[in-house]
């Protein structure tokens, strides 16, 4: 068991929320009232299914990547908005979300992460980049088939793939969610591949118009891994109780 203040402060210090220009506010979003922590719940958004099968674990911290009070939505706590933290106060659950900084963490983010997966032993943030784009270098060129079924086997799912031409691939990016406009940036750094969450009609065009392969593997699946590894680092430090919930989601 460890005090919630405790493991707010850890992951402030990790992960360093205030170096980030977010779309939503890091760290502690609903504190429940309850100043003690033993069962810490994990998953990607903070969905209804999520928060009703975090409650009905035992949870008393629920950790995502995409939680609640995002730039531009309404402010009033009605309807689904209201539903969530409403479900979240009652059963005495505190909310703790980080973005932006869990995508670009060099350990636990979701980039790192990916790299690892993917087999890319190289893996680090593009130089001339924000901290986001990632690259690395696969040891012999492959063809655009063969990295797909390298994607596929990483994320359990078939990405969408845009060709780029007809040349192999060595050289290759990636950038978590809701990225792909990062294909440019990409495309500048001469990469042979991309690989992002999300895919944008513009996107095919340009994927086609800059000669980059150009992939589509998932905005949830490609943002499964860091709230895991952050989640199983507190685990093992503070000793609490820990679950990932996977809530599927195709996107």
């Amino acid at each position: 068991m460890a005090s919630l203040v405790e493991l707010v402060e850890y992951c402030q210090n990790l992960l360093k929320p205030s170096q980030f220009s977010d779309y939503c506010p890091n760290g502690l979003q609903i504190d429940a009232g309850n100043p003690e922590v033993s069962s810490l719940a994990v998953g990607v958004t903070a969905c209804q299914a999520l928060i009703d099968t975090a409650a009905d674990w035992g949870a008393d911290l629920l950790l995502v990547h995409h939680g609640f009070f995002w730039k531009g939505e309404p402010s009033p706590l009605v309807g689904v908005k209201g539903r969530r933290m409403t479900t979240l106060i009652r059963r005495g659950i505190s909310l703790m979300a980080y973005h932006l900084p869990l995508d670009a963490h060099s350990e636990v983010g979701n980039n790192r992460q990916l790299g690892e997966r993917f087999g890319i032993a190289d893996a680090s943030p593009l130089p001339e980049g924000d901290g986001l784009l990632w690259y690395g270098t696969l040891l012999q060129p492959e063809s655009a088939h063969r990295v797909a079924s390298r994607i596929a086997s990483a994320l359990n799912r078939e990405p969408l793939h845009i060709p780029g031409g007809r040349r192999e691939i060595q050289r290759i990016g990636w950038c978590s969610g809701a990225a792909q406009s990062y294909i440019e940036q990409a495309a500048a750094a001469g990469l042979d591949g991309f690989i992002s969450g999300e895919i944008s009609e513009h996107t095919v065009h340009l994927a086609r118009e800059l000669d980059i392969h150009y992939y589509a593997a998932g905005h949830h699946a490609t943002e499964q891994f860091g709230v895991q590894a952050l989640g199983e680092r507190l685990r093992d430090r503070f000793g609490v109780r820990y679950r990932f919930i996977d809530v599927p989601n195709p996107v």
